[in-house]
């Protein structure tokens, strides 16, 4: 029987290989190119935002701010600093360059107050922090008392999103409101119209 056996493995070709061994090398090399900070979660960069940090990346160059917000795509890190008697400075670190994030101290009330406010419309200013958030409750309870279904997101749920097709930004005007269907942000928009005007 073992002699059968050997004879048959003999004749036997040798089987072809299934895949080129190259084929998968892409994925491992891209795999391999990406640094530890771009391996992070979306929970993990959110612990950096509104803090300061020093950006250690490439080519020795060193970054220093206070954390707006970290692209969940390409991991870049967006800086501002408050240089004296100037405004703000806006810069952006490139994911893939991040060799290491250094925090250095946490936001007070009145810097996470002031981090908030800079990509805010400027017609929002006018408003108060509690202004802005009565204004919203304001308008998300009625819009509930409607049968409107309405949610909060974003940071520190400012935005509220109406029947998850259409936001509405502070300070929550019909001008606020933002979709890619028109006909809903037609109808909304004259809602929220018609609920300031019988505002007191």
């Amino acid at each position: 029987m073992a002699a059968a056996t050997t004879a048959a493995t003999a004749a036997s070709p040798p089987s072809p290989p299934h895949r080129p061994p190259a084929a998968p090398l892409p994925s491992v090399v891209n795999v391999g190119n990406m640094n530890d900070w771009q391996k992070k979660s979306p929970l993990d960069w959110q612990t950096y935002v509104n803090k300061q940090v020093r950006v250690a990346a490439a080519e020795k160059h060193e970054y220093e701010g206070w954390v707006l917000t970290v692209d969940p795509v390409s991991a870049n890190i967006v800086l501002a600093r408050f240089p004296e008697n100037e405004k703000v400075v806006i810069s952006v670190v490139l994911g893939h360059a991040v060799q290491e994030v250094e925090i250095l101290k946490e936001a007070d009330d009145e810097m996470e107050e002031r981090l908030s406010r800079l990509f805010m419309p400027e017609e929002s200013k006018a408003y108060s922090p509690e202004e802005l958030e009565k204004r919203k409750n304001n308008l998300k309870t009625w819009l509930e008392t409607n049968h409107i279904p309405v949610t909060e997101q974003g940071e520190s749920g400012r935005t509220l999103c109406v029947a998850g097709v259409l936001t509405v930004d502070p300070p929550y005007g019909p001008e606020d409101c933002s979709s890619s269907n028109e006909i809903i942000l037609s109808r909304v928009q004259s809602l929220i119209q018609g609920y300031l005007e019988k505002q007191p």
